[in-house]
C-alpha cells in the first residue's frame, strides 16, 4: 500500500527506499516555500541582529574608550598646595616637585605656572584674574610610569613632613569609579544582547511551528511511513537557515554602515565644538577589527542559532507525536 503525495510514491512499512523519499524532496518541499510569514522572519531576524550589533558595537566602543580613560588617568598625579600665611607658594611648589621628582616611578614633575592657573580658572572668574589676591590653591603635575608604579605612601608621608600644606592626589578614586562604571555598562550591554538573542530564539519557534502547521499532513505521513525525525528536521534546518543567514547579513551590514557612518562623521569634525566633545566622550566612534569581526560572528551566530532552535523544535514536535500516538495506540 502507498500512501501519493505530490505525484511521488512513498512506500509504506520497511521497505522505506531513499528513492521515493528523494523524488518528494525534490517535487513537494516539506518546508513551504518562501510566503509572507518567511518574509516577515527574515525583516525580525534582521531588526534583531541589528539592534545586536549595535548593542555589541557599543558595548565594545565603551570598554575601549574606559580602557583609554583608564590608561591616561592612571598616567598622572597631582599635587594640591593650599595657600596658608606665611607660607611662600612658589617655594612650596618648587619643594614639592623636587621631592616627588626623587622617587622612583615618578618620570616628571612640573608645578603648573600661575599663568596656566589663571586660564584654567579664567571660564569662572574671569579674564582679568589676578590669583595673588585669592587662596586659590596651586598644583604639580607628576608624570607617572606605568612600568614602575611609585609609592605613594610613602611620597604622601614625605610631603606631610616637608611641605604640609601639601595633598597628594593619585587618581585611584577616579580610575575605580571608571572602571566600575565601565564593568556595569559591559554587563548591562550582554544583558540586553543575550534578551535580544533569546527573544529571536522566540520568533524562530513560532515560526517553526507555523511552517510545520501548515504542512503537517505532509510530515505526519513521512513520520508515520518510517522516515527518521532527523530527516525532517534537517529540511526545517536547511530552510532556516537560509532564512536566518539571510536576515543575519542584512543586519549585521546594517549596523556596520552605522558605524562606518558615524567614525566618518567624527573624522570630518575634527576641530569642531561638537566633535571635540564627542571624541572626548566616546573617542572617534571607531569600534575597530575586533569590534566589525564581533559583527560578523554575532552574524555567523544568529544563523546557526536560527537553524539549530528549528531543529530542536522539529525534533520536539515529532518526539510528542510518537507519546501521543503510543498512547492512543
Amino acid at each position: 500500500m502507498t500512501i501519493e503525495t505530490a505525484g511521488a510514491d512513498v512506500p509504506k512499512g520497511g521497505e522505506q527506499a531513499a528513492m521515493p523519499l528523494r523524488a518528494l524532496r525534490r517535487q513537494t518541499p516539506i518546508v513551504p516555500e518562501a510566503n509572507v510569514a518567511g518574509r516577515a522572519l527574515v525583516l525580525v531576524i534582521a531588526i534583531m541582529t541589528f539592534l545586536s550589533s549595535l548593542t555589541l558595537g557599543g558595548v565594545s566602543l565603551v570598554r575601549d574608550t574606559a580602557s583609554v580613560w583608564e590608561s591616561q588617568i592612571a598616567r598622572e598625579a597631582t599635587i594640591q598646595i593650599k595657600p596658608t600665611d606665611g607660607v611662600d607658594m612658589e617655594d612650596a611648589l618648587t619643594r614639592a616637585a623636587e621631592i616627588a621628582a626623587g622617587f622612583q616611578g615618578i618620570v616628571r614633575a612640573e608645578p603648573v605656572s600661575r599663568e596656566a592657573t589663571a586660564r584654567l580658572l579664567e571660564p569662572w572668574l574671569g579674564p582679568s584674574l589676578n590669583i595673588d589676591e585669592l587662596p586659590v590653591p596651586r598644583l604639580v603635575v607628576l608624570t607617572v610610569d606605568q612600568s614602575i608604579m611609585p609609592d605613594f605612601e610613602q611620597l604622601r608621608a614625605a610631603l606631610a613632613t616637608e611641605v604640609p600644606t601639601a595633598t597628594l592626589d593619585d587618581h585611584r578614586t577616579w580610575v575605580d569609579r571608571l572602571v566600575a562604571m565601565a564593568r556595569t555598562t559591559v554587563t548591562i550591554g550582554m544583558t540586553v544582547l543575550g534578551l535580544i538573542l533569546s527573544a529571536t530564539v522566540l520568533c524562530v519557534v513560532f515560526a517553526t511551528r507555523g511552517a510545520m502547521a501548515g504542512s503537517g499532513h505532509i510530515i505526519e505521513v513521512l513520520h508515520f511511513v518510517g522516515a527518521e525525525a532527523r530527516f525532517i528536521a534537517s529540511e526545517f534546518r536547511q530552510h532556516f537557515l537560509l532564512t536566518g543567514a539571510k536576515g543575519a547579513a542584512a543586519g549585521g551590514i546594517a549596523a556596520i554602515l552605522v558605524f562606518l557612518m558615524f567614525s566618518w562623521w567624527s573624522s570630518s569634525n575634527v576641530a569642531t565644538p561638537e566633535g571635540d566633545q564627542a571624541s572626548a566622550l566616546f573617542g572617534n566612534f571607531a569600534i575597530g577589527l575586533l569590534g566589525y569581526a564581533g559583527v560578523a560572528a554575532l552574524v555567523a551566530v544568529v544563523a546557526a542559532l536560527t537553524a539549530v532552535t528549528s531543529h530542536l523544535t522539529v525534533v520536539a514536535y515529532l518526539t510528542d507525536l510518537d507519546v501521543k500516538q503510543h498512547d492512543h495506540g
